[in-house]
Formats: structure tokens, C-alpha cells, sequence
């Protein structure tokens, strides 16, 4: 198998498919829904900032890729009515569904969980963890109509791993962990759909440079450059391989 982390994409992987970015605002999200397009793809842009999604949006456009969707929608608000209403649209005006990243994530506290705070506890799960998961039992039609199909889930380090003080955003990703493994192996005999997640490693983002104020950002390499292990986990040469974790950069 390929090591997704030294992936060459051609240019044309994802020629004529339709994949969904959450978190397509900024950071990886953004960085993955410019790669996908310049690759090819028709990309639904999702998030909760309008304004971060339509410059997304143009610069798509401006780089010559096919012309994005946006949808503007609050993870932590995301139910099986609004879901469902995102599945019928992509069915109406794309037919199928192709590829989700689940790349939106909140950070929370970075706090002992004995002061954790409760309310801040359930945002950070709601948006983690939960969503993904009412997104993806919505979209299961629009995955199902597509000759094959990826699911890919980004993870974290501290998901395999707990360590003091990530709080609710380490239990989310331990999770999303397990929601990838029972999915993939749900899925591996019953249907083309292969499901997977990708640790991006310490990348430039904002969020990084939230959890680590004293580590110089730049030492990190920007989003773009760790694309290589998402196009290929998206993507059709990644055809055959689910229910794996693999590193987006060399440990």
C-alpha cells in the first residue's frame, strides 16, 4: 500500500467528484478543500463563517477550479433535519457524494478536567464528535450513490494517546477514532465506502498556535504542505484501504 504521507497525486485525481470539507474556512479545512479543487473536484464548502467560505470560495475559482458550493452551517447546531436537508440538496444538484473530510474541530480548555468547565465540555463534544456523526448517518445516501466513496476523519495525536489537560478535545478524537473503526468494518462488506482518518501532525494553524502560544509557528510546516496523505485517502487510488490511522508527516 501506498504510505499516504508520500502520495503523488496526479492532476486529474478527483476529476469530476464531489467532496464535502467541513471547516472549509481556514487552516487544513481550507488548505484541503484548495487542494482538492485544484485537483479536480466539485468541493461543498462547510462551515459556520460565511465571509471565511466565500474567500475560499474565490480563490478557487481564481486558481481555475470547478465552481465550489458553500453551506453555511454551525456544527454545534447540526441535527438530523438539517443534515438531512444538506444530503437532498447534493442528491438534487450533484447526485452523489464522492468524499467527506470532517476536519472542523473546536480546541476548548486546555485545563486539568477537574475545573473543566461543563458547558464548554459539551461544545467541544457536540462539534467533535457528535457532528460527524449525525453528518455522516445524513449524507449515507448521497455516499451510497457514488460508485465509491471515502470518508476521512481527522485525528490527533492525542486521540491515541490521552495526555493531562487536552480535556474534551482528546476524548473527542479518541472517539472519533472508535466512529472510524466500527464505520469502516460496518461498511467493508456491505459497501464500496471506505472510511478512514489522517493525523495532521504539528501544523501551522491557528489552532495550533493556540494550544502552543510559546512554540514558534513557523517551525511548523503551513497547511498546504501536508496535503499529500488527504488526496490520497479522498481520493480513488486509496480504493481497498478502511479503517485505518495514518500521520499526514514523517513521527
Amino acid at each position: 500500500m501506498t504510505e499516504p504521507r508520500l502520495y503523488r497525486a496526479p492532476p486529474a485525481l478527483l476529476a469530476g467528484r464531489n467532496i464535502l470539507v467541513t471547516g472549509a474556512g481556514a487552516g487544513i479545512g481550507r488548505a484541503a478543500a484548495l487542494a482538492f479543487a485544484a485537483h479536480g473536484a466539485t468541493v461543498v464548502l462547510l462551515g459556520r463563517d460565511q465571509p471565511r467560505l466565500e474567500t475560499c470560495y474565490d480563490a478557487i475559482l481564481a486558481a481555475g477550479g470547478p465552481e465550489p458550493v458553500i453551506q453555511v452551517l454551525d456544527l454545534k447546531e447540526a441535527d438530523d433535519a438539517a443534515c438531512g436537508a444538506l444530503n437532498a440538496q447534493i442528491v438534487e444538484h450533484l447526485g452523489c457524494l464522492h468524499g467527506i473530510l470532517h476536519n472542523a474541530a473546536l480546541l476548548g480548555p486546555r485545563t486539568p478536567l477537574e475545573q473543566y468547565p461543563s458547558a464548554r465540555w459539551l461544545d467541544v463534544i457536540a462539534v467533535n464528535l457528535n457532528a460527524p456523526f449525525v453528518l455522516t448517518r445524513a449524507l449515507m445516501p448521497a455516499l451510497r450513490a457514488a460508485p465509491d466513496a471515502s470518508i476521512v476523519f481527522t485525528t490527533s495525536g492525542v486521540g491515541r494517546r490521552g495526555r493531562a489537560y487536552w480535556g474534551a478535545y482528546a476524548v473527542s478524537k479518541f472517539g472519533i477514532e472508535g466512529l472510524s473503526q466500527v464505520l469502516a468494518d460496518e461498511l467493508a462488506n456491505t459497501s464500496s465506502i471506505r472510511v478512514n482518518c489522517v493525523n495532521p501532525g504539528p501544523t501551522n494553524t491557528a489552532m495550533r498556535r493556540e494550544a502552543y502560544p510559546a512554540e514558534a509557528p513557523h517551525g511548523n510546516p503551513d497547511p498546504e504542505r501536508i496535503m499529500a496523505a488527504y488526496l490520497y485517502l479522498i481520493g480513488p487510488d486509496s480504493r481497498g484501504c478502511t479503517g485505518g490511522s495514518f500521520d499526514a508527516q514523517a513521527r
